[in-house]
């Protein structure tokens, strides 16, 4: 469980303050709400505003467009760096902005290889575990290049009256404010009893910050503005900036003017470019290597300035500072008032407070960090994990929510990724000898899969691609995404159907060796037949010939005779097994650990005529019973929910959503926090919001109102702008 002081963290402060497809949504049509009892967006929003009042290095808080975000200490910019680095760092991280290492050893992806026979040939897997330890060093170099890369640190630089730098204790009366509504981070302070302002945008449209500062300390000359940019970093989970190697990199000033300055980075063979503009009367100038100052004029107490990150040379004058506060509040209104709500104020359980603060949040959160061009990281754009990378078997957990809340539009700026990356992933699957395309696990901006001893054998990520191309379809009905997306959609299914292998002996195509399951701890060398994955084939397999015959095609035989002769789900006295071959999945401990993922047979998924419900439920009650909550993810608790929820057990659906176990503790920032190395997790927080929209609009064909809420009077949740899940 977790300790004291990450509880009191946790706090509410309940009462604080693409595609070029037209999609078009109507709140009534899929609301619980007639159009005169509309939900008051703005005051559902606001009234979850966060609020911080002491120093808490998990209490960072982060503006953001999705593509672009600046994480923010309780200065309002990024003044104590290190003291927040060791819990929600303080990033300033982009869509565009990666790092490599040179390839000095001139390292090849096939010396990486592991081969496993396959029906007879040998098929090569990049792996961790190579036989020599040049191997295992391309597959560390493979692993950490790409690194996401900290464009720079900006900092207030304040000095107290007897010329000491400020320390985190000198900060008095700190007041540090998230206005959700407008995507404005506030922050009000005292040095020494003069009062600090601090306001800070990001646009919309551009990576770009626009900060303002009030104070009198502006007039004393002991506040400056400091920009600090470092070389990139190979750590796995860190702010991604690494301070230490200064000859490794370049930062020069190119252009200059009285209220601006152009600076061009050079690391490696990356470049990127940072503007900044100014108003009024100031000063800029390098201090040292990295390390810049911008000195405002001491005949003013305010300062206003915009800093855009691009990776082109910048050939544009900025938006100032109330121009990008305009586009927050335009952008943001339209945000909040476009696509779903929920409403738990009406509710009388006292757990709806916390659950509607997440249900906030988590929007917030997923658009900021995760609603770019990329498919998010496990951590955003907040702080690296994985090196940055970002994991395509997360993808659903990350974006599939946004059909559900009616903004797709943000899942089809992430589909255009699979175009980049199909030829890449294409030539993978070509070398393994497989038909189709297989497409990678843990991958940056490239498309190559990292060598590991565990992401390259999964393959619950195959139908992913058709789940969300399939909810994209649904949301426009436009035959415009059959023809973008059809040829991958065949494409992935043509894999599908080849990689599993068909048994004479029992007729049945089975999911056989070598594979993990989204459970991961199976063995690749002997797992079988893991029960989502069976189930997960045979509706990507079904939807994909649903495509065949919206384009006029003929469905295909060979996808045909895979999905209707698919092996089915193990059951042991009426429990379904955690794969095919494993007959201790209950009784070894070690079994019930990581993902309960035999839930996600349905949950994630609707009813499959092989999938008993009753079997399904005894599963259900025996791994709430004996689940090892201590070992599991954040996005493993609406998955359960929504299996719950599928097999009308709403009370269920609530506990196991709002259970007190650390994986499923949601910051005052509205984070998931994991543990003390992953203490964000925004697939917790893309689940939680997929749940939610199943709990109050259902699926296709449920006809229960409410159906994840139990009907004893306490949960009268009201919603709008929801889709009914699959």
């Amino acid at each position: 469980m977790m300790n004291k002081s990450i509880r009191l963290r946790l706090l509410s402060h309940w009462g604080l303050f693409g595609l070029s497809l037209i999609f078009v949504f109507s709140f009534s049509a899929c609301s619980s709400n007639a159009d005169s009892n509309r939900i008051d967006r703005h005051a559902l929003v606001t009234r979850h505003n966060v609020l911080v009042e002491e120093f808490d290095s998990l209490a960072s808080l982060t503006v953001g467009n999705g593509n672009f975000a600046f994480t923010t200490d309780f200065t309002g910019l990024q003044t104590f760096y290190k003291e927040y680095e060791n819990g929600v760092s303080l990033g300033t991280q982009s869509n565009w902005g990666w790092h490599s290492l040179p390839n000095d050893e001139n390292f090849d992806i096939s010396e990486t290889y592991v081969y496993h026979d396959v029906e007879g040939r040998k098929v090569p897997y990049e792996s961790q575990l190579g036989s020599s330890e040049r191997a295992m060093n391309a597959a560390n170099y493979f692993r950490v290049n790409p690194h996401r890369l900290h464009l720079g640190v900006i900092r207030l630089l304040i000095h107290k009256k007897n010329g000491e730098e400020i320390g985190i204790k000198d900060i008095e009366l700190p007041k540090h404010f998230l206005n959700l509504w407008n995507g404005e981070i506030t922050s009000n302070f005292e040095i020494e009893g003069i009062p600090v302002l601090v306001e800070v945008f990001c646009h919309q449209q551009k990576d770009m910050l626009a900060v303002r500062i009030e104070s009198e300390l502006i007039r004393s000359k002991q506040l400056v503005v400091e920009w600090l940019f470092p070389y990139g970093t190979t750590a796995h989970t860190h702010a991604g900036y690494n301070f230490d190697l200064p000859e490794k990199h370049t930062s020069e000033i190119v252009q200059e003017t009285a209220h601006s300055v152009l600076i061009d980075r050079k690391l490696d063979d990356e470049t990127y470019s940072t503007e900044i503009q100014w108003k009024g009367q100031a000063g800029f100038q390098e201090v040292e290597k990295h390390h810049f100052i911008l000195k405002p004029s001491p005949d003013v107490k305010e300062l206003e300035f915009c800093c855009l990150f691009s990776p082109d040379q910048i050939k544009e004058e900025l938006p100032d500072f109330e121009s990008t506060k305009q586009n927050n509040e335009s952008a943001w209104a339209d945000f909040w008032n476009s696509g779903g709500a929920v409403d738990f104020s009406a509710c009388t359980d006292p757990r709806a407070k916390e659950l509607e603060r997440r249900t906030v949040l988590s929007q917030y959160l997923t658009k900021v960090n995760g609603s770019g061009d990329l498919p998010p990281q496990e951590t955003g754009l907040t702080f690296n994990s994985w090196y940055g990378k970002f994991h395509l078997e997360m993808i659903w957990w990350h974006s599939a929510q946004f059909y559900n809340w009616q903004r797709p539009q943000y899942l089809a700026n992430q589909l255009k990724y699979f175009q980049h990356i199909y030829p890449q992933a294409l030539t993978a699957t070509q070398k393994q000898g497989y038909k189709g395309v297989r497409w990678p696990k843990m991958v940056g901006p490239e498309g190559k899969n990292s060598p590991s001893s565990i992401g390259s054998y999964l393959i619950w990520q195959q139908p992913h691609l058709i789940y969300l191309a399939e909810q994209l379809y649904q949301s426009a009905i436009d035959t415009s995404v059959l023809e973008t997306y059809g040829d991958l959609i065949f494409s992935t299914a043509d894999f599908m159907a080849d990689f599993a292998r068909y048994d004479s002996i029992s007729g049945v195509y089975n999911l056989a060796p070598p594979l993990i399951p989204a459970q991961e701890h199976w063995n690749c060398e002997t797992t079988i037949n893991p029960p989502f994955e069976l189930a997960y084939w045979y509706w990507g397999l079904t939807v994909a010939q649903k495509w065949k015959e919206r384009l006029g095609q003929s469905i295909d035989p060979e996808w045909e005779k895979v999905r209707t002769h698919l092996a089915s789900p193990v059951a042991i006295d009426s429990i379904y097994m955690g794969i095919g071959n494993a007959p201790d999945s209950y009784t070894n401990p070690k079994n019930m650990q990581d993902h309960p993922m035999v839930l996600g047979t349905l949950g994630m998924l609707p009813k499959w005529e092989k999938v008993d419900q009753q079997i399904m439920r005894n599963t259900l009650n025996l791994i709430m019973r004996k689940w090892d909550w201590q070992h599991t993810w954040g996005w493993d608790y609406p998955m359960v929910a929504m299996c719950a929820t599928r097999l009308l057990e709403p009370e269920m659906a609530v506990d196991v959503l709002l259970k007190d176990v650390q994986k499923n503790t949601y910051l005052v920032n509205g984070h998931n926090y994991q543990d003390e190395r992953l203490r964000i997790y925004l697939p917790g927080n893309g689940g939680l919001l997929k749940a939610v929209a199943l709990m109050c609009a259902g699926w296709e064909g449920c006809e229960v109102k409410n159906p994840g809420f139990p009907k004893d009077g306490t949960w009268d949740v009201k919603w709008e702008g929801l889709n009914k899940d699959f």
